[in-house]
């Protein structure tokens, strides 16, 4: 058997509903316990004090006008004769004043001596003769209900009086049968609200829905409109930021798909220009020109080796796989022997403390990719010119004094494979400063690019790295890669 699950609007009406229903028998049933108690104590006290006031009258008409002949109990009679619509008997036990009451069922109460022929429960005569005000008590009395009253007149003389509770039964019966259209009103009018606020908020929702299934379909335009400050305005803030984040995420996809199919395109003309001269200068080996034909194999596996680590340098920073060994490295020396090894004159300016915490096998490749840009793709001179003069930072500036770069080469100077005309006539790969611009992404620092009469390329790395990794006692000391 299937279980039953109620949609959104239904379960909204639903708990609307119960809610409603509760809190309305709740409000009734107080409001009715309330009422009930008040008007059951009203009749009581108008009750007692119209008994209190016919025993004190009793009292006054046996002491001042009771006939010579006639017994107490003859006189209390003669005047509640008087007395309408009232139902009364009195019980006595003092023979001196009257007939005397007897002992009936079975010795449980006392049958009254004039008025209504009831029998009184001795339990409560009893408690009538041990004090001074009377007592009352809920009994029956001609099959209903009734309220009783017993007091004493006379020593051991008891009058006892019935009001019926009809009237009252019928006040309660008509405040219920009021309470009850009450809250059969309010109940109607709040589901009828609760199915208003359910429709509502299910708009809304379908809103939100119609919203998911077009960013679903493939339009990364949809938003939703944020209005109000409620959870669906909160709603409407996160789905138009994860689509925002959606779509520059797709976007960012399409870029490293378009990126990695000219990767490809790049590496197979790079790779087809040393293999065409491999197979040349491996047919020419058996001509009498196999010196030079060994020259250019020689030249072209360099060649090709270089552009195959530098391929292997780049799916480690795409795999995020590329190690980093901080330690303290001091970047004057680094860049001296970035210059020694190019063998050029490039004069190395220091300004500040040049000592940082970094990997210097990676800090040596950065420096020595853009010191290689500058010489092969500059003109002289170039300088290299580090300022340590920021407590949480330092920049090494190489600049050259050549042409400088094209405004449409600037933006993507660091993307992979992209060269400039004059450099695609040379042996470069391309890769240099992808790598380089990597390696200081490593670092949590970054490479800017200037132009102002010449290229400047300027390395800025934190004197800390971005993970707050230090060098363990442990660790080698600095060396040069």
């Amino acid at each position: 058997m299937r279980r039953w699950h109620p949609g959104l609007r239904t379960s909204i009406v639903l708990s609307v509903i119960a809610i409603t229903v509760a809190a309305t028998a709740t409000m009734a049933y107080l409001s009715y316990q309330l009422q009930q108690s008040e008007i059951q104590h009203r009749f009581r006290d108008a009750a007692s004090a119209d008994f209190q006031s016919d025993a004190q009258q009793i009292h006054q008409w046996l002491v001042h006008a009771a006939a010579p002949e006639g017994s107490k109990v003859d006189g209390a009679a003669d005047y509640l004769h008087g007395r309408l619509a009232l139902e009364w008997s009195i019980v006595n036990l003092n023979p001196a004043t009257g007939p005397q009451s007897r002992l009936v069922s079975g010795g449980n109460g006392y049958l009254a001596v004039a008025g209504s022929p009831a029998v009184i429960p001795k339990e409560q005569v009893d408690r009538a003769r041990q004090g001074l005000e009377p007592i009352d008590y809920d009994g029956a009395y001609q099959g209903s209900l009734q309220l009783v009253f017993v007091g004493q007149t006379e020593p051991n003389m008891l009058l006892v009086e019935f009001y019926s509770t009809a009237s009252v039964d019928h006040e309660l019966a008509s405040i219920r049968l009021e309470l009850s259209a009450a809250s059969v009103v309010v109940i109607l009018v709040g589901s009828g609200l609760g199915l208003l606020a359910a429709r509502r908020i299910q708009r809304r929702v379908r809103v939100a829905a119609g919203a998911a299934r077009q960013l679903g379909s493939g339009d990364l335009e949809t938003r939703l409109p944020v209005q109000g400050q409620d959870e669906f305005t909160d709603l409407a803030g996160e789905f138009n930021a994860m689509a925002r984040r959606l779509g520059e995420s797709i976007e960012e996809l399409r870029r490293k798909d378009e990126q990695q199919r000219q990767f490809v395109a790049d590496v197979a003309h790079d790779l087809r220009t040393p293999m065409a001269v491999l197979i040349a200068a491996s047919d020419g080996l058996a001509g009498p020109d196999h010196d030079r034909s060994a020259e250019l194999i020689a030249s072209q596996s360099r060649r090709l080796s270089a552009l195959v680590e530098d391929l292997l340098e780049m799916s480690r920073f795409d795999a995020g796989a590329a190690e980093f060994r901080p330690e303290p490295v001091d970047l004057q020396e680094l860049c001296v022997d970035v210059v020694q090894m190019v063998a050029a004159d490039i004069p190395v300016r220091l300004l500040g403390e040049g000592v940082l915490v970094g990997d210097p096998r990676r800090l040596h490749t950065i420096v020595r990719n853009l010191v290689s840009n500058a010489l092969h793709h500059g003109a002289p001179p170039v300088t290299i010119t580090i300022d340590g003069t920021e407590p949480s930072e330092v920049r090494v500036a190489v600049r050259d004094h050549g042409p400088g770069l094209p405004p449409e080469l600037m933006p993507v100077v660091f993307d992979r494979f992209v060269r400039g005309d004059r450099s695609r006539r040379g042996e470069g790969s391309g890769l240099g400063l992808a790598i380089a611009y990597e390696n200081a992404v490593l670092h949590g620092g970054r490479i800017d690019v200037a132009s102002p009469g010449g290229a400047e390329f300027t390395l800025v790395v934190p004197r800390i790295p971005r993970d707050g990794r230090l060098p363990s006692d442990e660790s080698p000391e600095p060396a040069h890669p």
